[in-house]
């Protein structure tokens, strides 16, 4: 906006409080005059076309003012900008230079402080390492620690915790060092007396190896083998009330295998069960007697099958005397020679019992108690056969092993009674 050429007097303009005051202010603007003409033709006031204009044309300035200030501004900070990047760049560089020299100090792996002291702390070959110095202090604390030990536990005083313990245990020592020494000199005396009787057992052991040959021969010996099991099971038997019979020599479904049958209450009336025994006097394979014994019950129809044989050496590897095997095969020996047919007993008593508990015919009957008759009964045939082998042992005493043999053999005849007893109510009544 510019004033007229010629205005009538000098404008004035001023502000006043909240106002702004214009006196004597000419515009030759096209623009506003032809709006305020357009006004004045409408009938409107031109003042508040004037107003309006200035009031616009006030703010579009303060933008302006506004716009320049912030370039003003944009420029000088991105100019002292500038200044500070290439200053702080340039300090930057200097700390990275001088950061870098003192970690190079510190860090150098040749020359750098703490490569220098790790070297002189933990180096194996620096003396003040301190794994040097960890090792000599523990082996200090050992060693004073044994030395204490050492002179406590050798005190003899009551400051040595084991002093009773050393009294108890030199007295132990030696007392059993006396008992050793009597010990000794018994057995040197038990020595000669077996000197004497050497000769004796060798000449015994002879004709067990010459009787071993004549049972290899063939059917014969083999045949009196049999013979004498069958006497002694027959024996056994009639004792029972039950019948046995040799059937060695007969053909079954599955051939002559099974020597024994026994009828168990046969010689009262209907058998309630059969056992059959078969009779070796040769070493099976285990597969091969548990075959054979297998064979015998099916072939002679019995319920329990039983292998006898003279010694053990005759058993099947791996077992012992009255091993029972899948509840219905036991393996016994039985040795005519030796006059003892306690083991059969034995063997003949746990298969009749075992027939009669599983035949559903002991009613009444308190199995536990026959099963701790039958394993008292086995603990004192152990003991029989333990005081057999001392009689094989030491002839010097035979007399008086022999009497605890009968003896043991009596109390095993009376469990078997006992076992007897406890089955008796399972017969059936014939009148």
């Amino acid at each position: 906006m510019e004033a007229a050429a010629t205005p009538l007097r000098r404008p004035q303009v001023r502000t006043q409080g909240d106002r702004l005051i214009v006196d004597g202010l000419a515009i030759d603007d096209p623009v506003a005059v032809r709006l305020a003409r357009l006004r004045e033709q409408a009938g409107d006031d031109p003042a508040r076309l004037v107003t309006d204009a200035v009031e616009i044309g006030a703010r579009v300035l303060d933008r302006e003012q506004v716009g320049a200030q912030a370039d003003f501004v944009k420029a000088e900070f991105e100019r002292a900008a500038l200044q500070l990047d290439a200053r702080f760049t340039e300090r930057a560089r200097a700390v990275a230079e001088h950061f870098g020299s003192k970690v190079d100090e510190v860090f150098s792996p040749e020359s750098g402080h703490l490569t220098k002291a790790l070297e002189r702390h933990f180096s194996d070959g620096s003396s003040a390492a301190v794994q040097h110095r960890v090792k000599a202090l523990v082996d200090e604390v050992m060693r004073k620690g044994r030395e204490d030990l050492l002179r406590q536990f050798s005190a003899a005083d009551g400051s040595n915790p084991l002093a009773d313990f050393k009294q108890a245990a030199v007295l132990s020592l030696k007392e059993a060092r006396e008992g050793q020494e009597r010990n000794l000199r018994a057995m040197y005396a038990q020595l000669e007396a077996v000197k004497l009787e050497l000769q004796g057992l060798r000449d015994e052991k002879q004709k067990q190896l010459e009787v071993g040959v004549e049972r290899e021969r063939g059917t014969a010996k083999g045949r009196s083998y049999e013979e004498a099991v069958f006497d002694a099971i027959d024996a056994i038997a009639l004792a029972q009330g039950d019948d046995a019979d040799a059937v060695g020599d007969r053909t079954g479904g599955a051939g002559k295998v099974g020597d024994v049958v026994v009828d168990i209450d046969g010689c009262r009336g209907p058998a309630r069960g059969r056992i059959v025994f078969e009779a070796k006097d040769r070493r099976l394979s285990r597969p091969e007697a548990l075959r054979q014994l297998d064979a015998a019950r099916t072939t002679r129809s019995a319920d329990y099958a039983v292998l006898v044989v003279p010694t053990e050496e005759e058993l099947p590897a791996k077992t012992h005397s009255l091993r029972e095997v899948q509840g219905d095969k036991l393996f016994v020996v039985f040795d005519p020679d030796e006059g003892s047919r306690i083991a059969l007993e034995v063997a003949y008593a746990l298969a009749r019992a075992r027939i009669l508990m599983a035949g559903g015919e002991a009613d009444g009957v308190d199995a536990g108690a026959v099963a701790e008759a039958v394993e008292r009964a086995l603990a004192s045939l152990r003991e029989v056969q333990a005081i057999k082998q001392k009689l094989s042992g030491a002839k010097s005493g035979i007399d008086a092993a022999r009497e605890g043999l009968e003896s043991m053999a009596d109390r095993v005849r009376a469990q078997l009674e006992e076992i007897d007893k406890l089955l008796v109510g399972t017969r059936p009544q014939l009148f």
